[in-house]
């Protein structure tokens, strides 16, 4: 008979019950330290690098002086690289594993960051931060893949969500920094911006390397939520999160992800307007000073600290076929009041429901892959139904900046992404229930 040593044990997986494991289990899960460096990743690599984008835009288009085509293009420059490195993220990930791999991503962000703040004309900032959506794909798949390892699917939307909060803060962070940087003059300021945003983004690059482990099992846990996941009253007949799975083998698996990537990519290609545009319509449509815009863009921050996990839990509770109709919804009608100049109580009712919405579909689309797929091949299914996700993002700015180049404004691209977004409700709606 082959006895296994303790160690044996964990590494297969098996948390071995002794009084001393007992008596020195935390009160705190592990899990939820994850999810502590998840906050600070979305910090660097939403917040920092690419939604400060939207209050840096100004100031740097005017120092370089960029007209509307290619403040698109830079834009879209980001989610070109950040689309490139997405068919690649599963296998970086079986060879360096999610914490390896995350900390390399927050290690090219601080890097490229800097060098944007650095950049003398339109190309060389293209091509910089390009290489930052590189590092961000790197550090933002792996990163939100974790919750599958980590959390059961009861708890699964929630976990995401309040990870995704990182990027409000982050937004929060660059809408009251930006403006004060003005002292600095108009040329300088915005490049100090980068340089500091570069420099927070190495420290946060510093704590999820020491912080974050890869699996429950290096720790000797089990899933956050484990048992009550398992319980009866949470199977899929009793109206569990999982609301649709994926039957017929791997046909039925393929149509389900593309139908998911059609409803992301409607969503990367609308929200990234609004967060690319919005400071830029305030500034030079609605007359606003720069600092009254990052008061704007601060709430829209404040609100969507809260969106993830809104609409996390909310997913949890009713399902994600009817959170995304929901989250869609709203996100209408904020490109609605955007669209239409009705003053100043509209403008910012518009701010509030972006805000309160912003990461709502990736929060729950995130949870939907580890319900459908699996803890093990959560990381693939993200990644592929965010490919489309991420071309949304390429072409909704460079149609947006076009679009303005032609009218003078951004009210036609707020309204068709309010189009859009309706149509995202009804695919959404169409998504398969359970058993069908």
């Amino acid at each position: 008979m082959v006895t296994l040593s303790k160690d044996s044990d964990h590494r297969q997986g098996v948390r071995v019950p002794n009084s001393s494991t007992a008596s020195s289990t935390p009160r705190i899960h592990y899990g939820w330290i994850i999810v502590v460096c998840g906050v600070f990743t979305l910090i660097s690599c939403l917040g920092f690098a690419r939604f400060a984008f939207g209050m840096l835009l100004p100031p740097m288009s005017a120092a370089l002086r960029l007209n509307y085509v290619e403040s698109g293009a830079l834009g879209a420059g980001y989610f070109v690289g950040y689309l490139a490195t997405i068919g690649v993220i599963p296998k970086l990930i079986a060879r360096f594993g999610y914490r390896g791999l995350l900390a390399t991503g927050l290690v090219v962000i601080a890097v490229t960051l800097t060098l944007v703040g650095l950049a003398g004309g339109f190309l060389s900032a293209l091509i910089f931060y390009t290489m930052t959506g590189i590092g961000s794909a790197l550090a933002f798949l792996p990163m939100v893949a974790l919750t599958a390892r980590w959390f059961a699917p009861s708890r699964r939307g929630a976990a995401s969500g309040i990870m995704l909060s990182g990027a409000g803060i982050g937004i929060i962070l660059s809408g009251v920094l930006i403006p004060a940087l003005e002292r600095f003059g108009p040329s300088a300021g915005w490049r100090a911006g980068w340089l500091i945003l570069a420099g927070l983004s190495a420290v946060i690059a510093i704590i999820a390397a020491m912080l974050v482990r890869n699996d429950p099992k290096d720790k000797g846990l089990g899933m956050v939520g484990e048992n009550k996941a398992a319980s009866p009253q949470n199977t899929p007949t009793q109206g569990s999160a999982i609301v649709d799975q994926p039957s017929g083998g791997v046909r039925s698996e393929a149509w389900l992800l593309a139908h998911f990537g059609a409803i992301y990519s409607l969503y990367g290609a609308t929200y990234i307007i609004y967060g690319t545009f919005i400071v830029t319509t305030l500034v030079d449509e609605r007359g606003f000073a720069i600092s009254s815009a990052g008061t704007f863009w601060a709430w829209v921050g404040f609100f969507s600290i809260f969106s993830g996990w809104l609409f996390g839990a909310l997913s949890d509770r009713v399902g994600r076929r009817l959170g995304l109709m929901i989250a869609y919804a709203v996100l209408t009608l904020a490109y609605l009041l955007a669209a239409v100049d009705l003053g100043t109580i509209p403008l910012y009712l518009s701010v509030g429901l972006y805000g309160i919405a912003a990461w709502s579909i990736p929060t729950i689309i995130a949870a939907a892959m580890g319900d459908y797929l699996g803890p093990d091949r959560a990381a693939t299914g993200f990644a592929i139904v965010t490919l489309p996700f991420a071309a949304g993002q390429v072409i909704g700015p460079l149609i947006a900046g076009a679009l303005a180049e032609l009218t003078g404004g951004f009210a036609i691209a707020y309204g068709l992404s309010a189009v859009l977004t309706f149509l995202a409700i009804w695919l959404s709606a169409a998504l398969r229930r359970v058993g069908q």
